[in-house]
Parts: C-alpha cells; sequence; structure tokens
C-alpha cells in the first residue's frame, strides 16, 4: 500500500476518492519536512506527488520507525480535519508529541554513540 493511500485510509477516504488528493499530499509533505527535521529520511528530504511512494522510499525496512507509519497520518489529519472538539485535540496533541519525542530519542546521533561504546 501506498503511503498516499496509508493517510486516506486513516482520514476515513476511499482510495478510489482523489478529490482531496492535493490538499493530503501537501500535508503529507509537511509531515515529512517535520521528519526531516527530527532526523528521519533522506537528508536532502522527501516528498510524494501521487500514489506510487511507498514508505520504503521515505525510511529503511526497521522496525523501530515503524512508528513513522502512524506519525505521519496523525500529522496530516490535524492539518487537513482536525478534532471539533478541544479534548480530543488535545488528545491527538499529545500522542503527537510523543511520537515526536521518540522518534527522535531513536534517531538522536548522540545516543547512538552512546549505544555503540556499551557493545
Amino acid at each position: 500500500m501506498s503511503i498516499l493511500e496509508d493517510v486516506k485510509k486513516d482520514l476515513n477516504i476511499s482510495s478510489e476518492d482523489d478529490y482531496f488528493d492535493q490538499e493530503i499530499i501537501m500535508h503529507t509533505n509537511t509531515a515529512f519536512s517535520i521528519l526531516t527535521q527530527l532526523g528521519v529520511g533522506p537528508k536532502k528530504g522527501f516528498s510524494i506527488s501521487d500514489d506510487t511512494a511507498e514508505w520504503t522510499d521515505f525510511i529503511p525496512d526497521d522496525a523501530r520507525l515503524n512508528m513513522v507509519k502512524s506519525y505521519v497520518p496523525k500529522k496530516v489529519k490535524t492539518l487537513f480535519d482536525p478534532p471539533s472538539t478541544g479534548p480530543l485535540a488535545e488528545e491527538l496533541g499529545k500522542k503527537l508529541a510523543e511520537l515526536e519525542w521518540r522518534i527522535n530519542v531513536l534517531v538522536d546521533p548522540e545516543l547512538e554513540e552512546e549505544d555503540d561504546d556499551e557493545d
């Protein structure tokens, strides 16, 4: 399944429905820019333009980075279709903040160096 199809599925939009694709793609690319700043993905950045890009185009097949596949659709949801109530928006914001923190810790080069020193 492509990145765009995964994001649309999380937004409860059929993969055949392409009416919102350009807006969803724009927000998906925003999420990728944030992840690039956190140190995930290609150093020069990453973007999608259609439904052909797959997760392995952005990240290696590394089980530790599976949370990226949860982060991107949630981030797109906050930009494309934010929750209508404060508590729901707050809960989604907390989940995103936790995922960003965990992703950042996972790819922090200083922490990787410490792990290498322990081996």
